[in-house]
C-alpha cells in the first residue's frame, strides 16, 4: 500500500510556534592546526493548539547560534498531526534506523508518559495524553525521526474511510 500524498509546506508564520532543544553536542574536526570545536543543536518547534510540529538540527560554533540555526531547520519542515481531542487516534509504530518508536492513546488523565525526545515531540506537538516507549536506540536523532515516521502514520476515521470505501459512520 503506497500512498503517495504528495506533502503541503505549512507556513511557520500563522502559528504560535515554541522551541525545545533536545540535544547539544559538542563536536571537533581535527585538522593540521588542533581542534577546531563547534556545537550540534537538535531542537523541536510546535503549535500545541493546532497540532503542528517539526525538527531541525544545527552547527555552529557558539551555542546560542546552533540553537538558531536549528529552528530555522525546524521551521523548514512543520507537518500537521492527527490527534483525537487530547490523544492520538490508534496504537502506531515508527521506526528510523535502530529507532523505534511505539506510540498508544491513553485516557483522559494519563499526561504524557514519554522519555526524552519523545516527550519534546509529544508536547510540542499538542498531545496531552499518550503512552510511549523507544525501543532499540538512544541517539536522540534517530528517536524524533522515529516520532515523526510515527505520527505521519496516523490516520483519522475519514481518511481510513475514503481509503477503503467506506463511509465514517460504517466504520
Amino acid at each position: 500500500m503506497a500512498t503517495t500524498a504528495i506533502k503541503k509546506k505549512l507556513d511557520a508564520g500563522s502559528y504560535q510556534l515554541k522551541d525545545q532543544v533536545v540535544a547539544i553536542n559538542r563536536v571537533t574536526k581535527v585538522v593540521k592546526g588542533g581542534k577546531n570545536m563547534s556545537f550540534a543543536a537538535l531542537v523541536v518547534v510546535g503549535d500545541p493548539a493546532a497540532g503542528v510540529v517539526g525538527f531541525g538540527s544545527g552547527k555552529a560554533k557558539e551555542v546560542p547560534q546552533a540553537i538558531r540555526k536549528g529552528i530555522e531547520s525546524a521551521k523548514k519542515n512543520l507537518m500537521k498531526v492527527n490527534l483525537t481531542q487530547n490523544s492520538i487516534p490508534h496504537t502506531v509504530l515508527g521506526r528510523f534506523g535502530s529507532g523505534m518508536v511505539l506510540l498508544k492513546p491513553a485516557p483522559e488523565g494519563t499526561g504524557v508518559i514519554a522519555g526524552g525526545a519523545v516527550r519534546a515531540v509529544m508536547t510540542s506537538a499538542g498531545v496531552q495524553n499518550v503512552l510511549t516507549k523507544s525501543i532499540g536506540t538512544a541517539n536522540p536523532h534517530n528517536v524524533i525521526k522515529a516520532t515523526f515516521d510515527a505520527l505521519q502514520k496516523l490516520r483519522d476515521r475519514e481518511e481510513v474511510a475514503s481509503m477503503r470505501g467506506k463511509s465514517a459512520q460504517e466504520l
